[in-house]
């Protein structure tokens, strides 16, 4: 089992305890005696994501005033794109749960996955350091959109476009790459059978935001 979530991940454990106690959630540990639970990893990775998210985007927008750059970071580590990563990522079928907890969904349920997901992140770093948990996480911020919030260009190109015309915006994948797990897509967006801008991501809403963006500032150049 652990073989396939380091494969998935793309980091090998010196030592499993770490990556165990990650996957475990309070409800098995409840259960058991002497069993650790992962809110303490949940705490570190919390902290570790946030500090490498807020180094990768104060290098990405240097222009960029700290107001904005805090509405970036907390968008992009929010619980609902957490969720979705560790989704991709299968987490769901890894985890150590109660059989309450399974029998009522758990493995699907967003805030033990999402928790999982920083989990695992301060498992990484206890085991490998800052090195290992940026050559974790970097793969992943690289693919999503750098906005304020998840409608932000979709939002702020709906609103240009329509001052120009009661036309809308048309959105479709183009490519899509990669495992199952970690699918990298490519949306184009398009206005009346015209390209306006293309863009990546690890979902289908990422990459919309993505190829917004990229509309929205080739039509403002």
């Amino acid at each position: 089992m652990y073989t396939d979530i380091e494969d998935i991940i793309g980091y090998r454990f010196n030592n499993k305890d770490f990556l165990k106690e990650a996957l475990t959630h309070k409800s098995f540990a409840g259960e058991r005696r002497n069993v650790k639970h992962n809110e303490r990893l949940e705490f570190l990775g919390d902290s570790i994501l946030g500090a490498i998210v807020a180094d990768y985007i104060y290098n990405q927008c240097p222009h960029v005033e700290e107001g904005v750059l805090s509405k970036i970071k907390s968008n992009l580590v929010s619980r609902r794109n957490l969720y979705l990563w560790g989704k991709q990522l299968g987490l769901g079928r890894f985890m150590l749960l109660s059989h309450g907890e399974i029998a009522t969904g758990g493995r699907e349920r967003d805030s033990i996955i999402s928790n999982a997901v920083e989990a695992v992140l301060g498992a990484v770093y206890l085991d490998g350091g800052y090195p290992a948990a940026q050559a974790v996480i970097l793969p992943w911020v690289r693919t999503q959109a750098l906005t304020q919030d998840a409608q932000d260009f979709k939002s702020l190109l709906q609103e240009y476009l329509q001052k120009q015309g009661p036309s809308t915006p048309h959105y479709e994948v183009i490519q899509t790459v990669g495992p199952e797990h970690n699918k990298i897509f490519t949306v184009r967006v398009s206005l009346a059978g015209k390209e306006l801008g293309t863009g990546k991501g690890h979902n289908k809403k990422a990459a919309e935001q993505a190829a917004a963006q990229n509309a929205f500032e080739r039509i403002k150049k």
